[in-house]
């Protein structure tokens, strides 16, 4: 995989502000709307992948089913990023990648790909197919500057690309999430004033993508899906829902953070 962008390859030895105006020229390049092909039927998993296949076959074409590449990483102590990429097709794993960095400067929110962003650049060049979609551990849209992780790379790689976080980095939900979501639920998260994008404008979801049956007592939270690039926030949710495979992380991002704890 080939990075497209090279001038938005994460420096980490910028100081802070000029990180900040890559990433308003980095949102500036994405592409927020659907030019992909996909459909969640396409992507859609029964069950977590297990066993490798066939390593390195190409991309998707001629019929084949897409690939999906699923992007995690660990950290050996508070020198190294390790970066993991498993390609999934057809559900079957057919490859994986791995990537290092040195962790050049600490966690500062908003500014992770410039921490993290050299081992999955490693990872995702050492990739023998081309993915049709990236699900990256992260956020796109849903990010200050509306270039989360997601964003940052899939602009560098010209590749769709959705994020997957945990928590909610900024923007406000639609509805009230002070209650569990039953599962399959969603809740759009809108721009407030703590972001580059228009007040209102939908930048992601909350998505609900497993749950107790007695959420009352015991429940699980939403991920929250945006866009990266060129993937709309609709169809983010859209597809990271149908790979999710009755755990609470999609299957791709969650054999991604296997593979980063092996390989760390």
């Amino acid at each position: 995989m080939d990075v497209v962008r090279p001038e938005f390859l994460p420096d980490p030895s910028l100081d802070t502000g000029d990180m900040e105006s890559l990433q308003r020229d980095i949102a500036a390049a994405a592409d927020f709307s659907d030019d992909h092909g996909l459909t969640p039927a396409s992507v859609a998993l029964e069950e977590t992948p297990s066993e490798q296949t066939t390593l390195g076959e190409s991309t998707a074409s001629d019929g084949d089913a897409p690939v999906v590449v699923g992007v995690d990483q660990a950290f050996r102590g508070d020198e190294e990023s390790v970066s993991a990429a498993v390609a999934i097709r057809d559900g079957a794993v057919v490859e994986r990648a791995a990537g290092r960095a040195p962790l050049d400067i600490p966690y500062v929110p908003g500014l992770l790909a410039f921490r993290e962003g050299g081992a999955i650049v490693d990872a995702l060049e050492s990739l023998t197919v081309d993915p049709d979609l990236l699900v990256l551990d992260g956020s796109g849209r849903i990010h200050f500057r509306q270039a989360g992780l997601a964003a940052h790379v899939g602009v560098l790689f010209d590749a769709p690309a959705v994020g997957v976080a945990k928590n909610l980095l900024c923007g406000t939900p639609a509805e009230s999430l002070a209650d569990p979501l039953p599962e399959g639920a969603r809740v759009a998260i809108e721009a407030d004033d703590s972001m580059d994008a228009p007040d209102g404008t939908v930048v992601g979801y909350a998505l609900q993508s497993r749950q107790y049956p007695n959420p009352e007592t015991r429940h699980v939270n939403p991920l929250y899906v945006s866009p990266g690039h060129r993937v709309s926030a609709e169809a983010a949710a859209d597809l990271v829902e149908a790979t999710c495979t009755g755990y609470k992380l999609p299957a791709p991002t969650r054999l991604a953070d296997q593979h980063a704890d092996d390989l760390k």
